[in-house]
């Protein structure tokens, strides 16, 4: 918690070695997940709830105390840990860090909290649903105002289906395997780790449990963790229909972390095709590298908006282009809950901005008659419908949208209206992936 308060640290990066650290296993491991993730996940609500239980404004909370105070509300409030057992760890651990007169603050608004249930708190603090049906959402929901309206939004107001993917959201996801086509079946992957296949993708296995990285399968680099939703625009792109030509120059203008990059070498080793791997970030770049080890896939440290002033990066040299552009990353909030308190609306200029630069960089690297994916993961509209229909308004290479619904499995419903994807977390299991196909035609 004070990683993520002080040094805008990333809990799915810290915690399992702090974990390691301290020697935790089986359930005590499982708690203190549950704690740092439900607290994050929560902390909008549990703040507004400190502030009234404490009378002040949290700004005149010790920020050590305030950690301790919003772990041991989200136990009193959202697990089964007896109350007394909530309010004792809580003060002595505010306590060890702190003065005893602020232990003895903390004990006072634990105590004042513990006399109301969640409930009785969530009608306190959260607007009213018949005049503020956002906000009364935004409270009961854990999430911004900016990000539920943003959300409501996308979903064509629909408050119903939000409250949906609000929920879906609040949910832990399960970690998904991405078999690497040609070094792995599926099938046989699920077998060997006790998992299951994916409901979507021929290339996606469910874990139950256990860490992904003890997998010999993943230890071997014939598969790696990545989101089914991730997988699914991927493979779309991969099967998008060219216009004559080749179609053996690929490549990932974004590539970092690599799991996309990794996937299309593997089914470009199987096309004939090879795939050039473009980050910025010199240690993301290493990262792609390793990650995509021993398939077809060349790694380039570069600004993937150099096409044309980069020797790797030749103007029209390439069939299909993935722009798997930074954005805010709120389709992924249940990965990263933290998120969610971390991001607002001011990110979303410069964000937009450079996914337009990188969208028009991509349709000058593709050749007449390739394609380009751009993908986002975010559903906000500004990131996805309003930048591809800048970029191509602005971009001085014409190109036509190509319907990406026939791409996807069949029956997979609720893609949206076309001719670009949404994928949902409440409707697919997915992370909430946008894909749109652009296929240069001059």
């Amino acid at each position: 918690m004070t990683a993520v308060r002080r040094d805008d640290a990333y809990a799915n990066l810290v915690l399992p070695a702090i974990l390691r650290d301290m020697d935790l296993h089986g359930r005590d491991a499982a708690f203190a997940t549950e704690l740092t993730y439900g607290t994050l996940r929560t902390c909008g609500t549990l703040d507004a709830i400190i502030a009234v239980g404490a009378d002040r404004p949290l700004s005149r909370i010790n920020t050590s105390a305030l950690d301790a105070l919003r772990l041991g509300v989200y136990q009193l409030l959202f697990t089964r840990v007896p109350p007394h057992a909530a309010v004792s760890s809580t003060v002595d651990l505010v306590r060890s860090a702190t003065a005893a007169s602020v232990a003895g603050f903390a004990n006072a608004v634990m105590r004042q909290i513990g006399e109301h249930d969640l409930d009785e708190w969530l009608n306190t603090i959260a607007p009213d649903a018949t005049t503020d049906p956002i906000g009364h959402l935004a409270a009961t929901r854990h999430h911004p105002v900016w990000i539920v309206r943003a959300f409501a939004d996308a979903l064509g107001g629909d408050l119903a289906e939000t409250d949906r993917l609000l929920a879906e959201d609040n949910e832990r996801p399960t970690v998904t395997l991405c078999a690497r086509p040609g070094l792995v079946d599926a099938i046989d992957l699920a077998d060997s780790s006790g998992g299951a296949p994916g409901a979507f993708s021929p290339y996606a296995v469910y874990l139950p449990s256990g860490s992904p990285s003890e997998i010999p399968e993943v230890a071997a680099r014939k598969a790696h963790v990545q989101d089914e939703g991730s997988q699914l625009v991927t493979i779309a792109l991969a099967d998008a229909p060219l216009i004559d030509g080749a179609d053996t120059r690929w490549l990932d203008l974004c590539a970092g972390p690599g799991g996309k990059a990794a996937l299309l070498g593997s089914l470009a080793a199987q096309r004939g095709a090879s795939v050039t791997a473009v980050e910025v970030t010199p240690h993301r770049a290493d990262l792609v590298a390793a990650t995509c080890a021993g398939l077809p896939v060349t790694v380039v440290c570069a600004d993937g908006r150099d096409v044309g002033e980069h020797e790797a990066l030749p103007l029209a040299g390439f069939d299909r282009v993935l722009v798997d552009a930074p954005c805010t990353g709120l389709g992924a909030l249940r990965r990263r809950p933290e998120a969610r308190w971390r991001r607002s609306p001011a990110d979303l200029p410069p964000l937009t901005r450079l996914q337009r630069e990188l969208l028009t960089a991509a349709l000058h690297a593709v050749r007449p008659g390739g394609v380009v994916g751009y993908v986002t993961c975010s559903p906000h509209i500004a990131e996805t419908r309003v930048t591809v229909a800048e970029t191509m308004r602005r971009a001085d290479i014409p190109a036509d949208l190509i319907d990406a619904r026939p791409l996807f499995p069949d029956g997979m419903l609720g893609l949206g209206t076309g001719p670009a994807v949404q994928l949902w977390p409440h409707r697919h299991g997915t992370d909430a992936m946008f894909l749109a196909l652009l296929r240069r035609t001059g």
